[in-house]
Formats: C-alpha cells, sequence, structure tokens
C-alpha cells in the first residue's frame, strides 16, 4: 500500500495531496475502480451530484475503513440558495451511505444565475454544523473567489479547476496561495489533448524511468496542486499514485510550466455549468 501525504487544509482538515476522480464512471464501474483504488492506497475520491455514480461510490466505500478516506462531491446549480445546499448534501450522503462529507463543493459558479453567494452561505452553515469537514469551490475564477471573501469574509479551503501543463493557470494558483486556499486539478492529465504524447514530456520520462502520466502528475504535486486523475485501468491506477519518490528539477518544472496554452481551451465558467 502506498502512504499519500497530506496538505493541511486552512480549517484544520487534512486532505490527500493525490486522489481518484470518478467521472464519467457509472455506478457498476464506480464501485469496482474506487474499491480497488482503496486497495492500492487512495485515500482521496471525488465524485458529484453530476457524475450520477454516488452510490456505486459509495458501495466501495463501505467495505473500507471509512474514517481513512477522504470523499469529495459536488452539487449542482438548482441547488444554490442556503437551504438548498443542505438539500444537496443529505442527497449525496444518502447515496454515498456515509454521516457525514470531507468536502463538498459548488460545482459550477453558474454567474447566470448569480446565487452562488447563497450556496457558499449554506456551505459555511454545513461546515458549522459538522455535516461537512471542508467546503469549496470547483471552477471558480479569482473574481468570483473574491466575491465569496468580500461578502462572507470567508475563503474556500479547495478550488477545482481545470489544470495541467496545457491549462497551467499561473494567475488562478497565485490568487489562490495567497487566500489559503488550495488548488485541486481535474483533467491533470490533459484528457483530450496530446500532452502525454508531447516529446518534451516524453524525453523528461525518460530522464526519469517514469511514464509521461506520472511525470506530468510530479509537475502538479511539486507546486502545491492535488490533482484527481481518473483511471480504471489497475496498472495506471497504481502509477498515478506513485509520484512522490523522485523530484522534477526548476528547469524541468518550467519547460513543463511553458506549454501552457498549447493545448485545446480549457473549460469557462461563464459559459459553461451544472
Amino acid at each position: 500500500m502506498n502512504d499519500v501525504p497530506t496538505v493541511t487544509l486552512s480549517h484544520g482538515t487534512a486532505m490527500p495531496r493525490v486522489g481518484l476522480g470518478t467521472w464519467p464512471m457509472d455506478d457498476a464501474e464506480a464501485e469496482r475502480t474506487v474499491g480497488h483504488a482503496l486497495e492500492l492506497g487512495y485515500r482521496l475520491i471525488d465524485t458529484a451530484e453530476n457524475y450520477r455514480n454516488e452510490t456505486g461510490v459509495g458501495r466501495a466505500l463501505r467495505q473500507g475503513p471509512r474514517a481513512e478516506v477522504f470523499v469529495t462531491s459536488k452539487f449542482n446549480k438548482r441547488w444554490h440558495s442556503v437551504d438548498g445546499v443542505r438539500t444537496a448534501f443529505e442527497a449525496s450522503a444518502e447515496k454515498l451511505g456515509v454521516d457525514y462529507l470531507d468536502l463538498l463543493l459548488i460545482h459550477w459558479p453558474n454567474p447566470d444565475q448569480d446565487q452562488y453567494v447563497e450556496a457558499w452561505q449554506g456551505l459555511i452553515a454545513l461546515r458549522e454544523a459538522g455535516l461537512v469537514k471542508a467546503i469549496g469551490t470547483s471552477n471558480f475564477k479569482p473574481t468570483q473567489l473574491q466575491r465569496l471573501i468580500d461578502e462572507t469574509g470567508i475563503a474556500p479551503e479547495v478550488n477545482q479547476v481545470q489544470l495541467s501543463p496545457v491549462w497551467a493557470k499561473p494567475a488562478e494558483r497565485e490568487f489562490h496561495a495567497a487566500h489559503g486556499i488550495v488548488t485541486e486539478a481535474w483533467s491533470p492529465l490533459g484528457k483530450g489533448t496530446d500532452l502525454l504524447d508531447n516529446p518534451i514530456v516524453q524525453e523528461i520520462a525518460k530522464d526519469h524511468g517514469r511514464t509521461p502520466g506520472q511525470v506530468v502528475l510530479r509537475w502538479a504535486t511539486q507546486q502545491d496542486v492535488v490533482p484527481i486523475p481518473k483511471s480504471a485501468d489497475p496498472d495506471r491506477l497504481a502509477e498515478n499514485l506513485t509520484v512522490f519518490d523522485f523530484d522534477l528539477s526548476p528547469d524541468q518544472l518550467a519547460t513543463l510550466t511553458a506549454l501552457d496554452g498549447t493545448g485545446k481551451a480549457a473549460a469557462d465558467s461563464d459559459r459553461f455549468g451544472h
């Protein structure tokens, strides 16, 4: 079993520094994959209302030590109100078969709806009630995060964004660091791009005797980003967890970061959300 290091969030909860993403697994695949991931040593599992696999994830969780697993879920825009967030939590907790969540996120800001501040207030209330250990956001831009801080005085503990060397997002990461927000990365391997086939990534992988995926994940973890790669392949699951026993050089980190903008456009939270 791999021992994954943790980062302490601003409210005091320890969060593993790499985890498993479960989109777009269905319930059956999620149950099977999460179960195997827990056996390998994964202790951070990420799901969401919109993934429609919380039931499957919950079945796998019941096979292992719940107290050791950091469980994250996210809720949709229909619940963007103080009372709505409580309803969303209860629905996710029931599907997952848990009585608390380690982290609950607003999945998208949906600025056209303009109720994400109310959703944030609902999350603050849930944390105060002890129903969630940590609270955060997903796909929020710095201006949206600043509004949450300005209107409530409380910053998210985590902001989950699409991030990899081709979506490096230095401005977002700088804002997060300045406000004690941990950056969590979805699609950290650049899904939908040729990142893992890039000659630069391939050469760095060869230098370290690692896979391109391990190099890209190490790029993230060395910059205090928590990646949550999705894989159902047993070998890749093991590889994705084994990224803390080597270091990229400063030049290698910079070379990878310079790939920013070479992939397709990242998801834009002003134009998309659910």
